[in-house]
């Protein structure tokens, strides 16, 4: 029975690595693995008795607590997560500029949303009833604090 047990906890183990280091977020590998080192620890308790539990849900324990020692001091982490800072900024086009009435052309489709040029410049705008293609004549029909309506010229 030992051969099973031990299969079964490392087995889990196993899983447990894969679900920190290759298939995070997911949560059913990590899962997975728990319920085979609860089983496989049960097993010890169940048909080795509950000297050979013990020493299994003691052994289970400092592999874990050493490999989550070793794993934390190595570095490993470094390697795994994302160190990037972003710095930037987005800077946003002030529509200002633009008065309802102004004319100009969409450049995608707005579907409600897309963009428009207005004088050479780019706007984030929506379409205000139907849906628009690209390289259609509109005029800004309201702005709404940073939000442009548009519709189509007839």
């Amino acid at each position: 029975m030992w051969p099973v047990i031990l299969i079964l906890i490392l087995i889990g183990l196993l899983m447990l690595i894969l679900e920190v280091l290759v298939i995070p977020g997911s949560g059913v590998a990590g899962i997975i693995g728990f319920i085979l080192i609860a089983v496989g620890i049960w097993l010890a308790y169940t048909r080795e008795g509950v000297y050979a539990g013990h020493i299994t849900l003691a052994v289970t324990l400092g592999v874990n607590l050493i490999g989550l020692v070793f794993i934390l001091r190595s570095g490993t982490w470094k390697k795994a997560m994302l160190d990037t800072k972003i710095d930037s900024k987005a800077h946003r086009r002030s529509s200002a500029d633009l008065k309802v009435g102004k004319k100009g052309t969409t450049v995608s489709r707005c579907a409600p949303m897309g963009k428009a040029a207005f004088d050479n410049k780019f706007y984030e705008v929506s379409a205000y009833t139907e849906f628009i293609d690209e390289n259609t004549d509109v005029e800004i029909v309201k702005i709404s604090g940073n939000k442009i309506y548009i519709k189509k010229l007839k």
